[in-house]
């Protein structure tokens, strides 16, 4: 008796679309990176949740701080407001590559993917010529708690977007290397999802740093 070979977790029939538009297949990845889709996820949630913790211990000792004695405030850099706007828009322009990207149309993914990037780097100068305004007005690191946790938290939330920035120009390229056309938008919608959460983290520490 010949006995009969098992199939492989992915078939080549299961690879195909079969027309149906459906992106997953057995839980796996379609875009070529032969990576997990809930592992994916799951690293990327995890990591998430890390960050998302960090900036809430930062935050607590920031509240906790406040108070005493030698905390002293100071004038926050008018240009946090035009930053501000600037992340905000850049968030919409991110959702609209995703929905782009999810009803097919490349040239929105790609446009979108391009202005977001454009507008974070935008958002990175503009935190940097804070800092020089504060700086200009004798406000520095060490000058109070105050001025210590304003360099802190911003400097911390723009490392973080600047590994978006990586992130999102990594998938930009790929968006123009046709990596994306009839394939799952897995990269896009974990950059989507990062920077949303970047955009909440810094309308937090922007209300936050404006208490005092």
């Amino acid at each position: 008796m010949v006995g009969t070979r098992p199939k492989s977790k992915i078939s080549g029939a299961e690879r195909q679309d079969g027309g149906n538009g459906d992106w997953y297949q057995n839980g796996w990845s379609r875009d070529g990176e032969g990576l997990p889709i809930p592992t994916a996820r799951l690293g990327f949630w995890l990591f998430l949740s890390a960050v998302a913790m960090l900036f809430a211990a930062f935050s607590s000792a920031y509240l906790v701080r406040m108070p005493m004695p030698d905390w002293l405030t100071f004038t926050k850099p008018p240009i946090l407001w035009l930053n501000t706007f600037i992340l905000v828009v850049s968030s919409g322009t991110m959702h609209w590559s995703l929905i782009s990207g999810r009803r097919g149309n490349l040239e929105g993914l790609r446009k979108g993917l391009v202005v977001t990037t454009v507008l974070g780097v935008s958002f990175v100068l503009g935190q940097l010529l804070a800092w020089q305004q504060l700086k200009e007005e004798g406000v520095y690191l060490q000058t109070n708690p105050a001025s210590s946790f304003f360099y802190l938290l911003t400097a911390m939330h723009g490392l973080h977007l600047l590994g978006g920035i990586v992130a999102l120009i990594w998938v930009t390229v790929r968006a123009w290397r046709h990596s994306y056309i009839g394939q799952n938008l897995i990269g896009v919608e974990l950059c989507a999802f990062y920077w949303h959460f970047l955009l909440l983290v810094w309308i937090w520490l922007f209300v936050l740093i404006s208490l005092t």
